[in-house]
């Protein structure tokens, strides 16, 4: 037979004057949970996206190491400004014209091999480079070729990096993995600034050249060792795809990753938002330029605070863009009608003073969109067929990029800096706006109701079952 239990043991006594102390609950971990989820340098947690970061900023420091001293490269061999514009463009070129094709041998590749390859690939036209100038043999026709080679292999080799550096961490963490990258390209952009001018004074112009593919052997060196946390797809070949529905193109090529993307709405209104933010919005070198120098009368020293301004917006922005975890089309429309509006009210700033104040968050805007748009771009489509939509995203940027100096130059004639800006300003906004009401009523059913015959309805008796009976 069980023993019975024992009697509960009443509470002491409290004294007079004294209140019960409450009970300790435990503290909640959604709190610290959620915040860990936004940090913005969350993707840094995992060990081979540190190692990415640090390969990317050697990479970006040795980039603007060879591009400081590039154009004047060209200037000294050719004594021509116009070939120093034609040699820019050969190297986009290739964006334009092979963008698709250069995608559709990323998801054919495996990622990781196809990123070391090109990087090693770049590392020995930058290595060829230095040789010819060291000996003096670099000429025109052959500094044409080797743009247009370079312009290549970043077909292949933009989008095989972003992937890749995206399959480092988990989908939540992408928006911060994107902005990491952009704040390393922004440091690696200043370090490799001054260090070229150190490099060219002791060593010469072929250092630079040097320098820089050092820095693509140190990242096609890295890249074996790095350890996906995102599962990478399967070559083509390997796993066949099915085709895009309504689309008679075959799995694994370039058509079908156009075709895709032409058939997303959400990838095509973000296409139309990211032109008329690149073509009208973007070009604050040309269009603030113009400003400071011509209406607010100010120099050239003027503009580089601008510039410095826009720089520390744009790091600003970044590790704002930092905490997003799933960022939408709408975003980054609301974000581009923001800047559009900040824009058009900067056109008419009366002073230096008022300029400064409206581009501080001018650049915020832009990065926090530039990220979230970025992040849309590469983690929308299916994993199988990411490689050809940035390569078609790469073409058509390269048209923005080539579309929006020669237009707004022109519009510049005709308005003047200030117009210019305050028109691009408002044709953004307004587009935005025009396409998310014209969105908001095609998705907005609406409200069916049956057909009465005989006197109208109060509109509350419509909603009450007996009235339609007593009105049928």
């Amino acid at each position: 037979m069980p023993s019975p239990a024992p009697a509960p043991v009443p509470p002491a006594p409290v004294p007079a004057g004294r209140r019960l102390p409450l009970p300790r609950l435990p503290r909640s971990p959604r709190r610290g949970k959620q915040h860990g989820d936004h940090a913005p340098w969350r993707s840094l947690r995992h060990r081979s996206m540190r190692w990415w970061s640090a390969a990317n900023l050697v990479s970006n420091a040795g980039t603007w190491m060879q591009l400081t001293v590039q154009n004047l490269l060209v200037l000294q061999i050719t004594g021509s400004a116009a070939a120093t514009g034609l040699s820019l463009s050969v190297q986009a070129a290739p964006g334009l014209l092979m963008g698709l094709f250069g995608g559709a041998v990323v998801d054919r590749w495996p990622r990781k091999v196809t990123a070391a390859v090109s990087q090693a690939a770049l590392g020995l036209v930058a290595f060829t480079t230095a040789a010819l100038v060291a000996f003096g043999e670099l000429n025109v026709g052959i500094l044409m070729a080797l743009a247009a080679v370079t312009g290549l292999i970043a077909t292949v080799d933009g989008p095989a990096c972003a992937l890749l550096g995206n399959d480092l961490v988990p989908v939540k963490d992408v928006p911060s993995a994107i902005a990491v990258g952009s704040l390393v390209h922004s440091v690696g952009r200043l370090a490799g600034t001054a260090l070229a001018a150190v490099a060219v004074a002791f060593l010469g112009t072929a250092s630079a050249y040097a320098a820089n593919g050092l820095s693509f052997l140190f990242v096609a060196a890295v890249i074996p060792f790095l350890r996906p946390v995102q599962a990478p797809p399967a070559p083509t070949p390997a796993a066949p795809q099915v085709p895009v529905p309504g689309s008679s193109h075959r799995p694994g090529s370039a058509r079908e990753g156009l075709a895709f993307f032409m058939r997303r709405p959400r990838l095509m209104a973000l296409a139309g938002i990211t032109g008329l933010s690149a073509v009208f919005g973007r070009n604050y070198g040309l269009t603030l330029a113009v400003l400071v120098t011509g209406p607010l009368q100010a120099g050239a020293a003027a503009f580089g605070t601008v510039s410095t301004v826009l720089a520390v917006g744009g790091m600003a922005g970044a590790v704002l863009a930092a905490r997003l975890r799933s960022p939408s089309v709408r975003l980054v429309g609301a974000l581009a009608a923001a800047g559009g509006l900040l824009q058009a009210v900067a056109g008419f700033s009366p002073s230096l003073a008022i300029l400064l104040i409206m581009v501080l968050p001018m650049a915020v805007v832009e990065s926090v969109s530039d990220t979230a748009g970025t992040t849309v771009l590469q983690t929308d489509p299916p994993a199988h067929m990411r490689g050809r939509v940035l390569g078609v995203w790469r073409s058509a940027s390269t048209v923005w990029g080539l579309m929006g100096p020669p237009l707004l130059g022109l519009l510049m004639e005709l308005a003047g800096a200030r117009g210019t800006l305050a028109v691009g300003g408002l044709l953004i906004a307004g587009a935005v706006g025009a396409g998310a009401l014209l969105h908001h009523r095609r998705h907005t059913p609406a409200a069916v109701l049956p057909e009465l015959t005989g006197p109208a309805l109060p509109p509350t008796a419509v909603t009450r079952p007996e009235t339609l009976r007593a009105a049928a």
